[in-house]
Formats: C-alpha cells, sequence, structure tokens
C-alpha cells in the first residue's frame, strides 16, 4: 500500500469571520506540496464559538462544505476538519472528511466540551466512523474526544485492526497544552495506530488563548511531526504502512483486546 501524504494547517483563526478564515486558508492551501489528506483546525472558518445562531449551515446550502470540496477537488487531496451544522433543529460540532470526488463522510463529535458551554448548545453524536481511503482505515475523531480512550479503543475485526490511522482536529487551549501532548502519545502507542492532530494558535474571542502543538506520532510513540511553540502555517510528512504492519507483528497487542 502506498505512504500516505498529511499536510496539517496550523493557524490563529479569524473569530466568527468565514470569509476572512476561508481566504487565509485559500492562501496557505495553494502554496502546500502535494498531499493525499490535509488537516485543519475544528470549526475551520469560525473558530470554537458557541453562536449556532449566525454561524450554522445546513448539510445542503453550506458555503463551509462547498469550500472544502472546491479544495478537495483541486488539490485532489482529502481534507478534514470540523464546522457548525443544524439539522431538524438541533446543531452538531460536525467533523466533515471530504474526498476528492466531493463525497462527504461526517463524524459527529461524541464528547461536547461541558467547561466550554458547547453542551448546552450542540447535540452529540452517537457513533464512531471510520473512513477507508487510498487503502488506509481512518477513524475521526475532534477535540475534547481525545479525553476519553473509549472512544478510540482500536480492536481487532475480522482478523485485522479495526483502523490505522486515528485523525484529532482541535481547538484545544495553550493552558492545557501537556494534556493534550501526553493523550496524542498514549493514544498512538495504545491503539497501534498513527496519530494526526492539528491544533489552532492565537487567541480567540473568548479571550483564551491557543499554541498549538500539531502533530503527528507514530504507532510506537514517536513525534513524526511538530511545529515551533505558537507557529502559524503548515507541515507535510509521510506515514508508512509497512512500519504500521511490522510493529503490530512484532508486538501483537491488539490481539488481547
Amino acid at each position: 500500500m502506498q505512504d500516505l501524504r498529511i499536510t496539517l494547517l496550523q493557524v490563529s483563526q479569524f473569530w466568527e469571520n468565514k470569509q476572512q478564515n476561508e481566504e487565509y486558508f485559500n492562501a496557505l492551501i495553494s502554496e502546500i506540496a502535494p498531499s493525499d489528506l490535509i488537516l485543519l483546525p475544528e470549526m475551520f472558518h469560525t473558530g470554537f464559538s458557541m453562536n449556532t445562531k449566525d454561524l450554522a449551515e445546513k448539510m445542503s446550502s453550506s458555503r463551509g462544505l462547498e469550500w472544502l470540496k472546491k479544495w478537495a477537488k483541486q488539490n485532489q487531496a482529502a481534507l478534514y476538519t470540523s464546522l457548525i451544522i443544524e439539522e431538524a433543529g438541533l446543531f452538531f460540532n460536525r467533523g466533515a472528511f471530504v474526498l476528492p470526488t466531493e463525497e462527504i463522510e461526517v463524524y459527529d463529535k461524541q464528547k461536547l466540551f461541558g467547561l466550554g458551554g458547547e453542551a448546552k448548545d450542540f447535540t452529540s453524536g452517537t457513533n464512531s466512523k471510520i473512513v477507508t481511503y487510498l487503502g488506509w482505515k481512518i477513524k475521526l475523531q475532534i477535540c475534547y474526544d481525545l479525553r476519553f480512550p473509549e472512544l478510540a479503543r482500536n480492536k481487532i475485526v475480522d482478523g485485522k485492526p479495526a483502523y490505522d490511522v486515528l485523525l484529532y482536529v482541535a481547538n484545544w487551549p495553550k493552558s492545557r497544552i501537556a494534556h493534550w501532548d501526553t493523550l496524542l502519545k498514549a493514544r498512538a502507542i495504545e491503539n497501534q495506530c498513527y496519530v494526526v492532530a492539528v491544533n489552532r494558535v492565537g487567541a480567540d474571542g473568548n479571550g483564551l488563548f491557543y499554541n498549538g502543538h500539531s502533530s503527528i506520532y507514530h504507532p510506537n510513540g514517536e513525534q513524526l511531526m511538530s511545529f515551533k511553540e505558537d507557529e502559524e502555517g503548515h507541515q507535510s510528512t509521510a506515514i508508512n504502512y509497512q512500519e504500521l504492519l511490522d510493529i503490530r507483528k512484532a508486538l501483537p497487542f491488539l490481539e488481547d483486546c
């Protein structure tokens, strides 16, 4: 199976300003090298806002999804992020995995951040989501999900691990960034998978500060990619499927789950 080339976009998001965020991402995506998968932070074109009244979009008419489909097709790469979606009068922090064909796989954030008021305004998702892309099995997660290892628990299904790559898109504050670093590494080791995680930098409209630490971790816990503190920009690297198979064969821990 081919390597999967991944690009992370770590930025300071413009608070509740879809046009400014989209224009900023336009400039960044235009300059990245060819990639198979591109990750943008949680609620990519609004920031982590609870302003559902003004910011929510419907799947059938979402400017955010149209923007993602445009870039997925143009770059022939999958994009993963989240945005505020309204459906049947309910609001979801919805992950969107957008394929180069413009098809969309969705995942609704399961663990809502009560401390930040998310549980008051949003409805939690009830299902996990694993997508197959270029032969890789990829599990979708969003920010606060990271604190709950049961949501990410890998297991053997039909003789093979359920997934190979675990994705996180986030607005994770600087005050708890040590938790982010530790938990990402733990998820890679305990699930014998690659962990790919993008976070934002800068300050949001609620006065919270973010310092990034977007990363990619190898199944053995090695950090394959990192950003400088508070760095804005993009980085790319490739992950190797044979290395994943080798570590699972040498250390068949998932078979004991």
